[in-house]
């Protein structure tokens, strides 16, 4: 079939909305109408060069939408479900699956590649029929897209497309940060670095846990706003600013968890980083470095504030939230539908798949929470 697809032909260009052919499913495959499409820094990792990808790609991997047909041997959708893309697959049966670790799932090994997890071939191709990658093997900055199943969640068809899309990799991610990898617990401080996507869904994620302070980090004035109206109890413009701030309302005791979400990390960083963080204080890596800058220089050991042995500080490294996305993407829009997880205020603006070079350069001029593309 023809459809349309937002395509990044190389790197420090910009998107191309372009016609596409697009396969039908083989087996264990389904074709989604995709209805909605987060944009995700991720994506701009790319665009900037900071991380490579297989080009040309079809971008997207935070989306929500509707199985129209389904291939032989899909047993876990059918036609006319809504669905929400899992931003990592998930098969259910390799080992991380088995022991509750759906996003380190074995099948994502070849995940940047951006082709079909069946048989390593493409089943989106440009105008001139050359293959096109897909991002997270999703690639849903497109009004259609075919994915293998293990790529697809049904979820309650009550919670509208632009809001349901931002659980497949933004909300799960940012939460899970908080909750799971972080491990945040009732009447922790807790430190959120980067207050964009990630970061609104990390606040959350920590009040909902229970935390008594939330210190929100970000050097854009509307996003410290908006850090409040999610559960911030503080907010500083930096890390240096926020340490004076950390150390007086806790009275010295510092932060017991520090959530790294913003869009670029900075290697340089992390002794100031480390600072915050109380003894047996974790850090929580979850975002993405340039892959020429993710060597830091760490204090492991001296009586400093960032010393990592004798305060018995940790690092911890996370990947989508360290959730189960299909328990998990569930559990977050059921807490939606309850009024306790905001996601509505975290949708900033939407615009048409055509638009998603404007919605880019809102992202980069710190406009939007975060911004979502509807088909």
């Amino acid at each position: 079939m023809r459809t349309q697809a937002a395509i990044l032909w190389e790197s420090k260009t910009d998107w191309s909305v372009e016609d596409i052919e697009l396969d039908p499913p083989a087996a264990g495959e389904v074709l989604v109408r995709v209805a909605a499409a987060g944009l995700c820094h991720s994506e701009e990792h790319h665009v900037t060069g900071d991380v490579p990808f297989a080009a040309p790609m079809i971008g997207g991997h935070e989306g929500a939408g509707y199985v129209e047909q389904a291939g032989p041997g899909v047993t876990l959708v059918r036609p006319g479900d809504y669905i929400v893309f899992s931003s990592i697959p998930n098969c259910g049966r390799c080992p991380s699956c088995a022991q509750g670790r759906q996003n380190l799932c074995d099948v994502a090994a070849a995940i940047m590649g951006g082709l079909q997890i069946s048989d390593g071939t493409a089943r989106h191709h440009a105008g001139s029929g050359r293959d096109l990658t897909i991002t997270c093997m999703v690639g849903c900055y497109a009004r259609h897209t075919v994915v293998n199943e293990a790529s697809v969640i049904p979820v309650d068809a009550g919670v509208p497309p632009q809001v349901a899309c931002l659980t497949g990799c933004g909300v799960a991610t940012g939460w899970g940060s908080s909750v799971y990898a972080g491990g945040v617990r009732p009447g922790d401080s807790v430190a959120v670095i980067g207050c964009g996507g990630l970061g609104s869904a990390a606040i959350q994620g920590a009040r909902l846990a229970g935390a008594r302070r939330v210190f929100a980090i970000d050097p854009v004035p509307f996003k410290r706003d908006k850090a409040r109206g999610f559960g911030a109890t503080h907010a500083a413009e930096s890390v240096t600013a926020a340490f004076e701030q950390v150390r007086e309302v806790t009275w010295g005791r510092m932060c017991d968890v520090v959530v790294l979400t913003m869009g670029v990390g900075q290697a340089d960083m992390m002794d100031d980083i480390l600072a915050l963080a109380a003894k047996r204080g974790r850090v929580v890596v979850t975002n993405i470095y340039p892959a020429s800058d993710g060597r830091p220089v760490l204090a492991l050991s001296g009586m400093s504030f960032n010393g990592i042995a004798q305060w018995e500080k940790q690092v911890v490294g996370c990947i989508f939230g360290s959730v189960n996305s299909r328990a998990d993407i569930p559990r977050l829009l059921g807490l939606y539908r309850d009024g306790l997880l905001d996601l509505d205020g975290m949708v900033t603006r939407t615009y048409p798949l055509e638009g998603i070079n404007a919605g880019y350069q809102d992202m980069r001029d710190g406009k939007n929470i975060r911004g979502v593309l509807v088909m």
